[in-house]
């Protein structure tokens, strides 16, 4: 079996910008995958980087994925020591590569890592409070994915909504007084709301300076979250270290961070309880798990970031069953009500969610039937026309 072309794929849709991979054999066997920058900026970075490494793509046997991400890791030069464009790109690759892999052998990709350890993978909501700004309003917003069965929540208390975007982070690595007091109102209110019935997890993107961090930091540990994530920014190692053991809560980290020698990196830090590698931008399928196996040995769990399309949740479920020290996975599960959202698959994930758990599959390859039609208007390279 060889490739025989390459197509990429840029999704607007519900204020994200989804960026999907296609691999075609010349058995007819099509694999997909995902460049897992939907959140932010650089899908038209990822698609073009797709385009860049269709060259040591083209022609190569799909069933070997890690030949073919060494021949691009190994021989694309900035790819070492890369980032996230670089990697959301390889990482597409090489889902749509264990995509054909799995339906050519008749299994779902776990089967070729010693099987799922767990059918059922618990789900944690996010992006549930995206539209509110005010604090009580913001804790309020809890009430509805309480009801719809989800026992952990995430949120961002120093974020603020602005009309046609999702989230605006801090930008001057401090907060004003009162923006600092809305962000200890919102967790507070947020506590009092939700009480006992979830467990809250806080993501505060790596923005504030010490001062105000570890007053906020204080304030998680007295109403006993669950986690805080990026404390600090993904670059500021050395800060991570000062953290270690000063908390009762885990620390959380990893959404920005690629391949297993950047997890390395983060878990020799010694503060790092729960590594979260996100699928479409880590390096891919293997690679996350090779980094979920290298968390087991420093006695961390894994929490998979998912922040994409539903294409990138069948694949981050995949990985998931095969860990052995997973935890729970992300979903957002009320972006598809977003203006304008586009469903790439015909059997999303996401609609199979009760109770906030989530049942793996038992399909061949990622175990996602894509919808091939209705994604066409969006193809943005296709390596045979510009072949021709």
């Amino acid at each position: 079996m060889r490739v025989t072309n390459i197509r990429a794929y840029r999704i607007p849709t519900g204020g994200v910008r989804p960026v999907l991979v296609e691999i075609s054999t010349d058995e007819g066997i099509t694999g997909w995958g995902e460049a897992a920058v939907a959140y932010g900026l650089g899908a038209a970075g990822a698609s073009g980087m797709i385009a860049d490494y269709a060259q040591r793509v083209i022609g190569a046997d799909p069933l070997y994925p890690r030949h073919v991400y060494h021949a691009i890791y190994d021989n694309s030069f900035w790819t070492k020591g890369g980032g996230a464009i670089a990697f959301a790109a390889i990482s597409a690759i090489d889902q749509a590569l264990w995509d054909i892999k799995g339906k050519a052998a008749g299994k779902p990709v776990y089967e070729f890592f010693g099987a799922a350890f767990e059918m059922t993978a618990p789900v944690y909501a996010n992006g549930w409070n995206y539209h509110c700004n005010d604090a009580t309003q913001w804790a309020k917003a809890a009430e509805r994915p309480l009801k719809d069965g989800y026992r952990m929540l995430k949120s961002y208390p120093f974020a603020t909504q602005q009309p046609g975007r999702t989230l605006t982070h801090v930008q001057r690595r401090a907060l004003s007084t009162e923006e600092f007091q809305r962000a200890i109102d919102r967790v507070s209110l947020l506590k009092d709301v939700v009480g006992n019935q979830a467990e809250l997890l806080i993501d505060l993107s790596g923005g504030v300076n010490n001062d105000q961090l570890l007053r906020f930091l204080d304030v998680c540990q007295e109403l006993d979250v669950s986690w805080v994530e990026e404390p600090l920014d993904a670059f500021n190692i050395g800060g991570l270290k000062n953290l270690a053991g000063r908390y009762k809560f885990p620390i959380a980290a990893g959404e920005r961070v690629y391949t297993r020698n950047g997890f390395r990196n983060l878990l020799e830090t010694g503060a790092i309880d729960v590594v979260m590698p996100d699928v479409g931008n880590c390096g891919g399928v293997f690679e996350l798990i090779q980094i979920a196996a290298m968390a087991e040995a420093y006695n961390a769990r894994i929490s998979p970031h998912n922040c994409a399309s539903a294409l990138c949740t069948a694949a981050t479920l995949q990985v998931w069953a095969a860990c052995a020290n997973a935890m729970h996975l992300e979903i957002y599960p009320y972006l598809p009500e977003s203006q304008g959202y586009v469903q790439v698959l015909k059997n999303p994930p996401e609609e199979r969610i009760s109770g906030g758990l989530l049942k793996v599959g038992t399909d061949p390859g990622l175990g996602a039937e894509v919808d091939v039609e209705r994604l066409k208007p969006y193809c943005r390279y296709d390596y045979k026309s510009s072949a021709d």
